[in-house]
């Protein structure tokens, strides 16, 4: 009787199992055909149990090499989940209070206004409240630049505030640097060997790593994506390990499913834990308050929040009456989504290796409502649909004429927190180079007046720019200002916030 139950049971579990997979199965492939994405990762965790962990799709366009749970993906900005674990576990250790001043443990440390400056706690680095615009200089680490950690913390005093302190949110990516940096000077270690020690290896996620050298040694990678003028193409990995605290891990669902079980146990998986239930509960509490606003005409209601915040290194918001614990993460080519359903056990993450953040959302939602049993949505035409649509250029006046002969704009520009931008003139044309990022090197095309179009030679970077150059009296330049042409730019390219000024004296 035992062995006829035991069976019985186990037929029954690969049943559902079946069952449960064949609508994820069906979804993705949509998502990966509506959204052209040529490789996706999906797992599911439920009351402490893998449900799904597996891989759709090819690693690279043309090629047939399959995705598996196990292929690595760079999870981007899913790892500043990983960073506030880790402060979690030092906070637990009495090592480090969430409200301990910056400056008590990072002496140099220095924002643009020293009330801030003096202010600012550990907690503050985490919750997108610094005061800082969204994005602020993001210039330093995208695309990858040649600056040190140490050096982009020291150029942060640079970055002129955009509101005033903790009064408002605004995405940012340098402070969860800072953050990062916290561990060795607490640990003596790094931020990769800690978290590597104290996180990866205890969970037994032995795929993942934290550096560019160990994901481009590695075997099993999903390769990046990203459109090129109106093209699906590969990308060539580039090196972001400057800012790693703040989106470097790169990582696999089979790997993924084991960290979501420790996230939706608060802290304690099989064998041991990771911190303690009353810093789990720290980091999935309201620090930021996110404003909502109107759904666009016909958008389901489903996506319309009741609350809305930033936790520590978590996003908070309430799905269908229910407490929704989740981040999404976006880096050259790649973007994916971790979401947890703490009240129903339930964890899914989705990966995937093109620039599509519909993909994800789509299939992300529909397992939550699968298991939520609310009524079925087509996720994936409702993401398709809402998905940006790229405005038309400002209008122009392209009668109009450059005030001065195209040499004269020629010269070396310098903003106090990223350096040096040069402009050259050669027959006739004028191009433009930021000197510590390779990719950032294009033609400049005249627009109208003063302002030209930088046209990057890099075309998967979808970040062309406005270059205006603001004349004194004297009719000599006094100013150049950057700002993106499509307001669908990521915001990580923060040309707005540059202020640059002839490194040559004016005569």
């Amino acid at each position: 009787m035992t062995s006829f139950c035991t069976r019985s049971s186990l037929l029954l579990l690969c049943a559902f199992a079946a069952a449960a997979q064949d609508y994820v199965d069906r979804t993705v492939e949509r998502a990966r055909r509506e959204f052209n994405v040529p490789g996706i990762a999906v797992a599911i965790v439920k009351d402490g149990q893998v449900v799904l962990a597996k891989g759709y799709g090819v690693r690279k366009l043309g090629e047939s090499t399959p995705v598996t749970a196990e292929s690595l993906f760079r999870i981007a900005s899913n790892t500043k989940a990983f960073t506030t674990a880790s402060l979690a576990m030092l906070v637990d250790e009495g090592k480090i209070r969430w409200d301990d001043r910056v400056i008590d443990h990072m002496p140099e440390f220095q924002m643009y206004d020293p009330y801030v400056t003096h202010e600012m706690t550990i907690r503050d680095l985490l919750v997108h409240r610094s005061g800082l615009g969204l994005g602020a200089g993001d210039l330093m680490f995208w695309p990858a630049t040649d600056f040190t950690r140490d050096e982009i913390i020291r150029h942060i005093r640079y970055l002129r505030p955009a509101t005033s302190f903790r009064s408002r949110y605004a995405y940012d990516n340098l402070l969860y640097l800072v953050a990062g940096q916290m561990i060795p000077r607490i640990t003596g270690k790094s931020w990769e060997e800690f978290v590597r020690e104290r996180i990866f290896t205890p969970l037994g996620m032995s795929h993942t790593n934290a550096s560019t050298a160990e994901l481009m040694a590695a075997a099993d990678v999903a390769t990046p994506h990203a459109m090129a003028d109106g093209n699906l193409v590969a990308l060539a990995q580039t090196n972001h390990d400057n800012n790693a605290p703040a989106g470097s891990i790169n990582s696999c669902v089979a790997d993924l499913a084991k960290w979501m079980i420790a996230q939706l146990g608060h802290g304690a998986y099989p064998g041991g834990r990771l911190f303690s239930e009353k810093q789990s509960k720290e980091m999935w509490s309201a620090q930021t308050i996110l404003p909502i606003g109107d759904l666009p005409k016909g958008a389901p209601a489903a996506l319309q929040p009741m609350f809305n915040a930033y936790g520590l290194g978590w996003m908070l918001r309430d799905w269908r009456g229910k407490k929704m614990v989740y981040h999404t993460g976006s880096l050259a080519g790649y973007v994916s989504r971790t979401t947890l359903i703490p009240e129903i056990g339930l964890g899914v993450v989705v990966l995937t290796n093109q620039e599509a953040d519909g993909a994800h959302a789509a299939i992300a939602y529909t397992v939550v409502d699968h298991y939520l049993n609310a009524p079925e949505a087509d996720w994936v035409s409702a993401m398709h649909e809402a998905e940006p649509k790229e405005p038309p250029l400002p209008k122009r006046n392209s009668q109009s004429k450059p005030s001065l002969p195209l040499a004269d704009y020629a010269g070396t520009y310098h903003d106090p927190w990223y350096g040096d931008v040069a402009v050259k003139e050669a027959a006739g044309r004028l191009s433009i180079s930021f000197t510590h990022t390779k990719q950032l090197t294009g033609a400049l095309e005249h627009w109208q007046y003063d302002t030209f179009v930088a046209r990057w030679n890099d075309r998967t970077l979808n970040a062309d720019a406005f270059v205006t150059f603001y004349l004194g009296a004297d009719g000599k330049i006094e100013e150049v200002k950057v700002k993106p042409v499509s307001p669908l730019t990521d915001f990580s390219f923060d040309f707005q916030d540059l202020v640059l000024k002839p490194s040559v004296p004016r005569l």
